[in-house]
């Protein structure tokens, strides 16, 4: 598959953002091409389109797996496995705040919450004791807030996004 200037350019710079985000700049690049054709390709089909070694394209379509993000489609007549992803932005966001969650938030909340059970805390500075209890406070509530967002409809989380900081005017008004 031949890709125009406009669709190289999104799949370029969504692997260079995936790089930033501390994603496999490939692993980005796959799951941009499947976003932007909006339809399910095979493996060999995505080597060539990227120009990238099929090994890589294999590794990186497990790890898209791992992640939720694509999904094997097989297609009648064609023995080949075939790849897709989601092309509802919504989705895709709120399946990439969920995996990160689960993979980085809750080892996290854990792991303070283990810090503040152990028999050993007693032997930390009082202040560092505290501390740790307002990163668990501020992490579960962050958790928990997340956790309400992901349950939001679409339509609703974008007006909340819009509202942006004036939603501080709101609060105002509740007390």
């Amino acid at each position: 598959m031949n890709l125009n200037p406009v669709a190289q350019r999104f799949i370029l710079h969504w692997g260079e953002m995936g790089s930033k985000w501390g994603v496999n700049r490939t692993v980005a690049q796959i799951h941009a091409l499947l976003y932007f054709v909006g339809k399910p390709m095979a493996a060999d089909e995505i080597t060539e389109t990227l120009g990238v070694a099929r090994s890589n394209v294999s590794n990186s379509l497990k790890e898209l797996q791992n992640w939720r993000l694509i999904q094997v489609v097989h297609i009648m007549g064609d023995r080949r496995d075939h790849f897709s992803t989601s092309t509802d932005v919504w989705a895709l966001f709120k399946t990439v705040v969920q995996e990160r969650k689960e993979r980085e938030f809750d080892p996290t909340i854990t792991v303070l919450q283990e810090c503040l059970a152990s028999p050993d805390l007693d032997k930390e500075d009082k202040d560092a004791q505290e501390r740790i209890r307002q990163a668990l406070g501020f992490m579960e509530a962050l958790s928990d807030w997340g956790n309400q967002m992901l349950k939001l409809e679409p339509g609703m989380l974008m007006k909340l996004m819009k509202l942006g900081s004036k939603i501080k005017d709101l609060l105002v008004l509740i007390k």
